[in-house]
């Protein structure tokens, strides 16, 4: 009997699984022959061959094998031995969500953990038998700080396809990120910014407004690329005061990540292309009241933001929203609001001061933990 790869067991694995990965699983977990594989996937044997040896090779990293234990316990299809011929059908097994996630989720959790492990000195930290990884990025003083909380199952997939690795494999294991994972990240960014773009097209043909608006000569849809390696808050938190001091302390660069976590984790709710400038000037603008503030998923994210731009107010809140979350610079931001070379730091550091103090009255000291 010929078996039929493509109608059978493909199509039970997500979409992100590599090529190389499928053909390891369909070969170790249900016994089809390299040269089977290779004749439904239409290369040379000697190719499959390479791609199993590879993959059983990278099962050495934690995050690679339990990505593929999972796929294979919760994906692999059951022979069922009939008295005319042998079929083939799938587990009825439950899939948790987090276990294998979908193309859609990956690409929006791998957006957001990406951006973060290019900044300088961050890595992904995995320890065993934990649901949760943190990302971790060093201060330069000795200590590092926590900006992202991403899911085991999305850790292992982001492995799984290459986009992170792992140098020596521990008890708390250190990832981060590859050329592949860089270049995935350029795609995914290039991506949202067309959504974006397109959203805002639409929305403003049918409310029967031009696409964009001109502000000060540049489009106001226009978005400015930024360093992945730093983000214009860590840059101003290396510099030093007249004293000596860094011009922004850890509680202040804390402060402005969680806003930009949330602000991040608010994107992937149904509103991805919500105009954030409104809850400054009024109207959508909210108050915090009656907001889960320490609730989870892109609503309680979307209302946690609201809730501190509204405290800090136009302004403040303009050049906080600038640059923590949209992560322009500086001089783009002071150019944009019409403020004098130089001074927008200052204003910057007064508002992070405000926010600093709005989230220590809404979770208590030390603003609580990001994600």
């Amino acid at each position: 009997m010929r078996f039929d790869v493509e109608n059978s067991t493909m199509c039970a694995l997500p979409g992100w699984v590599p090529d190389a990965a499928r053909n390891y699983l369909h070969h170790i977990e249900e016994g089809i022959s390299i040269r089977q594989l290779a004749r439904e996937s239409g290369c040379h044997a000697s190719t499959v061959l390479r791609q199993v040896r590879k993959v059983e090779t990278l099962r050495d990293d934690p995050l690679v094998d339990a990505a593929l234990r999972k796929l294979g316990q919760h994906h692999v299809p059951v022979r069922v031995i009939s008295s005319d011929k042998d079929r083939f059908k799938m587990s009825n097994s439950p899939t948790e969500p987090h276990l294998t996630p979908d193309d859609k989720t990956l690409e929006r959790e791998a957006l957001r953990i990406l951006r973060r492990l290019c900044e300088t000195g961050a890595v992904l930290a995995v320890a065993a038998e934990m649901d949760k990884a943190v990302v971790v990025r060093d201060t330069g003083d000795g200590t590092s700080t926590r900006t992202a909380v991403v899911d085991s199952g999305i850790a292992q997939a982001m492995a799984l396809k290459d986009w992170i690795a792992c140098r020596e494999p521990a008890r708390i294991s250190r990832y981060q990120i590859t050329a592949a994972g860089r270049t995935e990240l350029n795609r995914l960014v290039a991506a949202s910014e067309n959504d974006a773009r397109g959203f805002a097209e639409a929305q403003a043909g049918f409310e029967g407004k031009p696409a964009s608006t001109e502000t000060d000569g540049e489009p106001r849809t226009k978005r400015v690329r930024y360093s992945l390696a730093e983000s214009p808050l860590t840059a101003l938190a290396r510099r030093r005061d007249h004293d000596g001091k860094p011009f922004l302390s850890e509680e202040l660069v804390t402060a402005g990540e969680r806003l930009r976590e949330d602000f991040e984790l608010a994107q992937m709710g149904p509103r991805v292309a919500q105009n954030w400038d409104s809850f400054l000037t009024g109207g959508a603008r909210g108050n915090g009241e009656g907001a889960d503030l320490r609730g989870y998923g892109p609503t309680a994210a979307r209302d946690r933001v609201a809730a501190a731009l509204a405290d800090l107010g136009p302004g403040l809140g303009d050049v906080v929203l600038r640059c923590c979350c949209y992560l322009e610079g500086m001089e783009t931001a002071e150019k944009r609001m019409g403020w004098s070379a130089r001074s927008g730091k200052i204003v910057l550091r007064i508002a992070l001061q405000r926010l600093r103090r709005h989230y220590d009255e809404v979770v208590g000291a030390g603003g609580g933990l990001i994600g």
